[in-house]
């Protein structure tokens, strides 16, 4: 039994004259009889009482007519869902992030994509930097959000937003009324992002060597927006994204980083196979942050 069949009995059910039903599918009266009778046999029951005068429905008929009718409806629901979902306008989308780039344009990208895309299922993976790049080449997630992408052939990159870097210290720091430069810290005890899992925290590390030392770190964090706790707690200095440090704390300055600029820049990553939502989504954020779209195949590490 294949779906035309189904098409071809509700015509005949509807007009109840096969040359009419004929007529309105567009095919020749003897074929679609004989469909009709294929049908049967195949259901092992008569649909229709035929007689030269008049064609009715059985009962058999008028429940199969129910049923035929619910099967052709989810089959056209499904048909159009699918096309939704080509077009980037329906479907589930699995976005990978830490915490600190929902501080950016993401945030209200995803506000604004959730209320012009009602159809789409959402879902925020907030997950370590390391832990994104398997979810994203696995297809757990569809696009993911980093700082410092990494170095594959299978995932591909593009500038998300723009982004500098602002310095954290304790309030009444000593450095906190003058203008810094990152050598002007080689002294000082840091708090860091995790190095094992953070490229982007490898590429602050780097900044700090090429400065002239190594930084001394105390304490360790997954999340940007721990460092500034674990600052106001006195543990140490950190160096953080631009728009995190909009989250303001009350025992915390935050100051810009005098010398060459230091970025954290926020990339997103696809695979080959990204689909429509995740392209659509991309192009939003980018929109919102002012940019236009870019894409290169190779990221860079920094």
């Amino acid at each position: 039994m294949e779906i035309r069949h189904l098409r071809y009995f509700v015509a005949v059910a509807r007009h109840l004259n096969f040359t009419a039903a004929a007529d309105s599918l567009g095919v020749a009266q003897p074929p679609l009889s004989q469909q009709i009778k294929d049908l049967e046999a195949e259901i092992g029951t008569a649909l229709f009482e035929r007689t030269t005068r008049r064609v009715a429905l059985t009962r058999a008929g008028e429940d199969f007519l129910k049923q035929a009718l619910a099967i052709l409806d989810r089959a056209e629901t499904a048909v159009q869902r699918a096309r939704s979902i080509g077009a980037g306008t329906a479907g589930i989308l699995n976005v990978g992030l830490t915490g600190s780039v929902l501080t950016g344009p993401l945030g209200r990208a995803i506000q604004q994509f959730s209320l012009s895309c009602p159809d789409v299922d959402l879902r925020i993976h907030e997950m370590s930097p390391d832990r994104q790049i398997a979810a994203l080449k696995s297809g757990q997630t569809d696009v993911s959000f980093l700082r410092t992408p990494p170095q594959d052939v299978d995932i591909s990159s593009e500038l998300a937003w723009r982004e500098s870097v602002r310095l954290v210290l304790p309030k009444g720091h000593a450095l906190s009324s003058k203008k810094v430069t990152l050598a002007d810290l080689r002294n000082e005890s840091f708090v860091f992002l995790r190095l094992q899992d953070s490229l982007f925290a490898k590429y602050l590390w780097q900044c700090c060597f090429e400065a002239g030392y190594a930084p001394r770190v105390t304490h360790q964090a997954i999340e940007s927006a721990s460092l500034t706790s674990l600052v106001a707690a006195g543990l140490g200095i950190a160096i953080i994204p631009e728009f995190v440090s909009k989250l303001a704390h009350q025992d915390v300055v935050y100051r810009p980083i005098a010398g060459p600029p230091i970025r954290a820049d926020v990339h997103a990553l696809t695979t080959g196979a990204a689909n429509a939502l995740a392209r659509q989504f991309v192009a939003l954020v980018q929109t919102l942050a002012g940019k236009e779209p870019r894409t290169t195949d190779r990221p860079q590490r920094r």
